[in-house]
C-alpha cells in the first residue's frame, strides 16, 4: 500500500497543486478498489442489496454504478 500512503501524505501538502493532484489520484484508486471488491462479491453470490449495505448506498445506486462491469 505504499502508493496509497504516499498519496495520502501528498494530499496534505501545503501546495494546493500537489494536494489536489494527490486527492484526484486517491479518488481513482478508491474507485478501482471498489470495483474490484464489487466484482468479487458478485462472483461470490452477493446480492446488490448486500453490496449496497456494505457501501452505505442504495441498492439502485450500487447496481447503477457497477451493474455493467
Amino acid at each position: 500500500m505504499t502508493e496509497a500512503t504516499d498519496l495520502a501524505e501528498r494530499a496534505g501538502d501545503g501546495d494546493p497543486r500537489v494536494g489536489l493532484r494527490a486527492v484526484a489520484a486517491l479518488r481513482r484508486l478508491l474507485e478501482n478498489l471498489e470495483a474490484v471488491q464489487v466484482r468479487s462479491a458478485r462472483r461470490q453470490g452477493w446480492s446488490w442489496q448486500d453490496i449496497a449495505d456494505e457501501l452505505g448506498v442504495s441498492r439502485q445506486a450500487a447496481h447503477k454504478k457497477h451493474g455493467r462491469q
